[in-house]
């Protein structure tokens, strides 16, 4: 993987980006475990890790019954679990071909989900209603230069009282070499104003390889993320960073029961995730 940093506008980042993501549809369609949503009472590992969490934070600990939206949903595959789990759900993504995807699959699992394809910059404009929960995952806001703006859009979605939810990659674990033989800081942790370029033709999930290979993504400190959505008027309930991943970040990375963890010598060095659970006054 290289890297390098560039002042491209974001209309154009954001085109590459939705074409790699384009690209990506058909791989993560076979490389994801779909077929396990055949069973009725599965859901993603995702969701009921992120479920466990939330709990405390919704009205009799679950999401049955509530308006929820998942912004970059991607191919649906939380996004239907979501429904799975009881909520009203609307998916949201900029990809054409991922939400075509994710139509498919809540058709054929006979689950009613809303599907809406817009930039997440520009979610409350797109997107009808306002939402008891408002959901985001792994992988998401390091391709958005603009938190005040992102943030903005959660709070717009959300109905007074509303909760939102975060678990995403730590920015500190984005600023490390994922090729080096230990824990060697490579990358900006402090955002610089300026994309991360990326030139790389594989994924994280699966062999296949994609034709748009180059994107952009910005670095964000926690620092940012959180006075972000202090600044859009939500009060912050919880916040936890976590020692695993959903993915395999580096090579060296082992698996564990939830996922991914550095080496157990190196675990209690640098943290994987964080999680925020914020509500709407």
């Amino acid at each position: 993987m290289t890297e390098d940093r560039s002042a491209i506008d974001w209309a154009a980042a954001r085109a590459a980006n939705r074409d790699n993501w384009e690209d990506r549809v058909p791989l993560h369609e076979k490389a994801y475990a779909i077929g396990d949503l055949d069973d009725p009472d599965h859901l993603s590992s995702v969701v009921r890790t992120d479920l466990g969490v939330l709990a405390p934070f919704l009205p009799h600990g679950s999401v049955a019954g509530l308006d929820a939206c998942h912004l970059q949903c991607h191919i649906g595959i939380d996004t239907v679990s979501l429904a799975r789990a009881g909520a009203r759900v609307t998916g949201v993504d900029f990809s054409p071909g991922a939400l075509r995807s994710a139509a498919g699959l809540a058709r054929r699992l006979g689950l009613d989900v809303t599907w809406v394809e817009t930039d997440v910059l520009d979610a409350r404009a797109a997107v009808s209603g306002d939402f008891d929960l408002v959901y985001t995952s792994i992988g998401t806001i390091t391709w958005l230069p603009d938190l005040e703006r992102w943030a903005d859009q959660v709070s717009g979605l959300l109905r007074t009282g509303g909760t939102f939810y975060i678990r995403d990659g730590h920015p500190v674990l984005y600023a490390l070499d994922e090729t080096a033989d230990g824990l060697q800081l490579r990358y900006p942790y402090f955002g610089t104003g300026q994309a991360q370029v990326w030139d790389e033709d594989s994924t994280y999930a699966g062999d296949g390889r994609v034709a748009h290979s180059r994107t952009y993504e910005w670095a964000h400190p926690l620092s940012a993320i959180v006075t972000a959505l202090l600044g859009a008027g939500l009060q912050l309930l919880h916040l936890e960073e976590g020692r695993t991943l959903p993915w395999r970040f580096s090579p060296r990375m082992v698996e564990v029961p939830d996922g991914f963890a550095w080496p157990e010598a190196e675990r209690d060095l640098v943290p994987c995730t964080y999680t925020i659970v914020a509500r709407k006054p």
